[in-house]
């Protein structure tokens, strides 16, 4: 790890009026939720502007109150409801964006009558200047002769205006539904793209309600390949994301995100999609991850790089396992090592220095709990996880490095993977001076998440950089992306080696305990600016399966990270 020095009686009103043709209710008055927003006794005001003794208006400032987040939130919901779009978006900070949303909701998603029921204010939802406002929708989709209910809650957020201090609701798409981000529509009618009946290697379903975390996984593989793989579509309301294109390439994305289905009015007939997961590793992965907080892995196989399995600890939120983009601390001394190795700037058994303290760039680099070894070897610093032994040598090493290493060798960086669903492939940029430095022990901009590691530690214990991929490139031919070398046999003996010592003598034996002799393991601690404990890794490979972890805040690697992929190393593929 590296470090640097408000009771009253409910009552319920109810206007109904026409949004963009259909009739739409804002129920007022809904329980306490309901009443902290419309009732109260106040009298409309609150808008953030007061006057001073001579009368000249100046601009309110500071936090906002809650009854300003009520009224605000009170304004808004009520013209929405009463199709009054143009006074709703004008009570927001960006009306014309907020009109022409509104204006198109309704009619893209075929929606019947809306009604609104305004939450009550969190505790926490007030004193500050952003204040949230929670409720709920309730509707019908109609759509040629079928329909089906829709409900959802989203929320508002109430944002001071800097010029005249009256408080707006901050527009986004997310107030239209939780699922849309800037750009996304939502929209009712043939899905275009024909649902898929996704199976393992085995030919087992898969599904995300059996395997939670491979929700946004079978939506990006359904937009990719749900023409070639056979089925018809049918008629759904769903997410259009803005960024569909990236999803449906497969490439490398950290953001893209795949469209999603909210709603099925009349099913299509699924095509089958066979895939390289295994029913297997994917439940153990599951099950592990499920048992801690912001944990996520991949398994995969190191001959092939075909992946097995791949788990979130929130299965319905970002994929960290596939689109993360975190400091992976010392698991990044792998690669480093083999940089070191090939430019014989150390040697597993030669003499290589571990002091505690190294200053460059004008930065002091020290070990974990300030550890030295004295007169070790390089296979003792490297199982010991020293920090030290590795920026020491920054001064030997150009800027440039450690970047052409990771993309030439380990295939790392250059945003050409195309796994079938959007992914992240690493980031090892160029830098200088102490960020360089940092680099070599995994801190400083260098980003990775369990994917590019389980990969890293694949290439490091076959010589060779495999793709991981999730479906065949043989059913659409599509390229894989390739490393321009391979590790010399040499120095992958030294990396097999070090990893093993790591597993059997060093940081890593705990998790790797009883796994046999074909076995190797790096541990990794990243620190992160504003967290009380670091984000802990682990990676590792048994045979032919190599993976990764990470626990965000998780502290030491070996013992957040590590039990995860031993359990995946012991369940197999």
């Amino acid at each position: 790890m590296g470090k640097r020095r408000r009771a009253t009686t409910a009552r319920t009103n109810t206007n109904i009026a026409v949004i963009g043709g259909v009739a739409a209710v804002v129920v007022l008055g809904a329980g306490a939720g309901a009443f902290a927003l419309f009732g109260g006794g106040e009298d409309g005001g609150g808008s953030g502007s007061s006057a001073s003794s001579d009368d000249k208006p100046h601009v309110k400032t500071g936090p906002l109150s809650t009854t300003e987040v009520r009224t605000a939130s009170r304004e808004f919901l009520t013209a929405w409801a009463a199709g009054k779009l143009s006074r709703a978006a004008a009570h927001t900070d960006d009306a014309k964006t907020a009109e022409a949303a509104l204006t198109s909701f309704p009619k893209d998603a075929h929606l019947g009558a809306l009604k609104v029921t305004p939450g009550k204010l969190s505790d926490g939802g007030t004193g500050g200047r952003t204040a949230k406002a929670p409720f709920t929708v309730a509707t019908t989709v109609a759509y040629k002769g079928r329909s089906k209910p829709l409900s959802y809650g989203s929320e508002l957020t109430v944002v001071r205006n800097a010029e005249d201090g009256k408080p707006l609701v901050k527009w986004a798409s997310s107030v239209l539904h939780p699922e849309l981000r800037d750009g996304d529509r939502l929209v009712t009618g043939a899905s275009g793209t024909p649902p898929i009946k996704a199976v393992d290697r085995d030919g087992a379903e898969l599904t995300a309600a059996k395997y939670p975390s491979l929700g946004t996984v079978l939506d990006g593989l359904r937009e990719k390949f749900g023409k070639k793989a056979g089925g018809t579509p049918g008629i759904e309301t769903r997410v259009i994301r803005k960024d569909s294109k990236a999803a449906k390439s497969g490439k490398g994305d950290a953001k893209a995100l795949p469209d999603k289905t909210l709603l099925t009015l009349a099913k299509g007939t699924p095509g089958t999609l066979h895939t390289t997961l295994s029913a297997k590793a994917q439940s153990a992965a599951e099950r592990s991850v499920a048992k801690r907080q912001r944990a996520s892995v991949v398994v995969l196989k190191p001959s092939t790089g075909e992946i097995l399995a791949a788990a979130n600890s929130r299965p319905s939120g970002f994929n960290t396992a596939f689109q993360g983009s975190i400091a992976p601390g010392s698991t990044m001394k792998i690669v480093t090592s083999s940089l070191l190795i090939e430019k014989k700037l150390a040697g597993i058994d030669k003499k290589h220095p571990c002091p505690k303290y190294v200053t460059y760039g004008g930065w002091k680099f020290q070990n974990d709990d300030k550890f030295e070894i004295k007169d070790g070897t390089f296979r003792a610093s490297f199982a010991r996880s020293c920090n030290t032994a590795f920026i020491s040598q920054a001064e030997k090493l150009k800027n440039d490095d450690l970047t052409r290493q990771a993309q030439d060798v380990f295939g790392l960086g250059r945003g050409n993977w195309s796994i079938g669903v959007p992914s992240f492939d690493g980031a090892v940029p160029v830098q200088s001076d102490a960020q360089m430095a940092a680099s070599l022990i995994g801190q400083g901009a260098v980003r990775m998440n369990p994917l590019n590691m389980a990969s890293v530690v694949a290439t490091a214990e076959t010589g060779t950089f495999r793709q991981p991929y999730l479906v065949s490139p043989d059913l659409d031919d599509r390229k894989l992306a390739t490393a321009s070398r391979k590790l010399s046999p040499a120095t992958v003996k030294q990396l097999r080696d070090l990893m093993h010592y790591t597993a059997v003598a060093g940081t890593a034996v705990k998790p790797m305990s009883g796994l046999g002799s074909d076995m190797g393991a790096k541990t990794g601690s990243a620190e992160v600016d504003g967290q009380k404990k670091p984000n802990g890794w682990f990676t590792a490979w048994r045979g032919d399966l190599a993976s990764a972890a990470v626990v965000q805040e998780g502290g030491h690697g070996g013992d957040s990270a590590g039990p995860i992929v031993r359990e995946m190393l012991l369940a197999g593929g």
